[in-house]
């Protein structure tokens, strides 16, 4: 069965939302961050902890998912909590790394020697 794109239905300023969010997720470390994100929401120092990163890499980085509507903050007395806003962005991710694992195995088994 075949999925339509909505990519055809998109404005070219509904395009460059989509270009934006991609951008957003190019970023290795912005993947970490809401990788430890799905386990639930957390402080931004914990989080900083976590991933082994400073706290002001760490705010630059949930600056950027905040705006780009992926991430939620609240801030409780001295402390800023933050969680997914968009738990949709995983399904995205679990696609392109399902394509990812399959091209690195074929890639794979390209290198194996086939028995003469």
């Amino acid at each position: 069965m075949k999925t339509g794109s909505h990519l055809k239905n998109l404005t070219p300023e509904g395009l460059t939302l989509v270009a934006g969010r991609f951008r957003l997720l190019s970023e290795p470390l912005r993947l970490q961050i809401l990788d430890r994100l799905q386990e639930g929401e957390t402080s931004v120092s914990q989080l900083a902890e976590d991933i082994g990163t400073s706290q002001p890499n760490v705010s630059k980085h949930l600056r950027l998912l905040i705006e780009g509507g992926l991430v939620a903050r609240r801030q409780e007395r001295t402390s800023v909590f933050v969680s997914v806003a968009d738990p949709s962005v995983f399904e995205l991710c679990r696609t392109v790394c399902g394509g990812i694992e399959e091209h690195l195995q074929a890639k794979a088994r390209s290198f194996t020697r086939k028995p003469a």
